[in-house]
């Protein structure tokens, strides 16, 4: 067990919830930083405190180690920026060859704003769900790009930081197979009720995967690792629902 704590940035979709539960196995203290940043599918914001209340209720291990939850207003960044994540626009690639849903800067900003937090907190690590594997062309997702930012949050607090990402260079299927040796069925059962991923904010229609539209760049990502995960690994097939 790993002491002086982790910050996990926890949005309340699938990889941060995973993320949460790799920090709540490994470090003695966890905390949990939400942020609003207008984003289109606000209802994540929600669901992240349903997550928590749901894994302090179902999983006494972990919720012993749990520690104080924080949200940041940065709905400037939504009024910034015209994506597909802040806007009620079509989800496309651009001109620059990059989807709509990219919002420039955010996870920088996010990174940023999270090591200011857990200065005050006297935490030195953060963790983070960005995936190089399944990032969607996202150049803030990139190993290469989170390594400059622990580099630059080192520099500029003039302290020893790490920044975390467990998921960086496994795929969705593997995301499911961790959530299952992390929390064995019960907390994949938690992951496919609770968390959101879906952009578009859909929660009225339920998959095997658990609430989305089902048919957004994030839903479709998410279903696709779910069917790999189960051909993989048959016996963790869950009841029919």
């Amino acid at each position: 067990m790993k002491t002086g704590g982790a910050l996990v940035l926890f949005s309340g979709g699938q990889d941060s919830t995973v993320c949460l539960a790799w920090a709540l196995a490994r470090y003695d203290r966890v905390e949990t930083l939400g942020i609003d940043y207008g984003q289109r599918h606000a209802v994540e914001l929600t669901q992240r405190r349903v997550v928590l209340d749901e894994i302090r209720s179902g999983f006494p291990e972990w919720s012993t180690r749990l520690g104080d939850d924080h949200e940041i207003d940065l709905k400037a960044l939504g009024r910034i920026s015209e994506t597909a994540l802040t806007r009620d626009a079509e989800i496309e690639m651009t001109a620059a060859g990059l989807p709509s849903t990219f919002v420039p800067g955010r996870n920088l900003l996010f990174l940023v704003y999270a090591a200011a937090l857990a200065y005050r907190r006297s935490i030195g690590t953060l963790v983070a769900g960005m995936c190089e594997t399944d990032y969607s062309g996202y150049p803030d997702c990139r190993d290469a790009t989170i390594r400059a930012q622990q580099q630059a949050i080192a520099l500029g607090l003039d302290k020893p930081f790490a920044i975390e990402t467990p998921l960086m260079f496994i795929d969705k299927a593997e995301t499911w197979a961790l959530a299952g040796t992390l929390g064995g069925q019960p907390f994949v059962d938690l992951i496919r009720e609770h968390t959101h991923t879906c952009y578009l904010g859909d929660r009225t229609h339920r998959h095997a995967w658990g609430w989305g539209c089902g048919t957004c760049p994030a839903c479709e990502l998410r279903a696709r690792g779910w069917d790999a995960w189960q051909e993989a690994d048959p016996p963790r097939n869950p009841p029919k629902s």
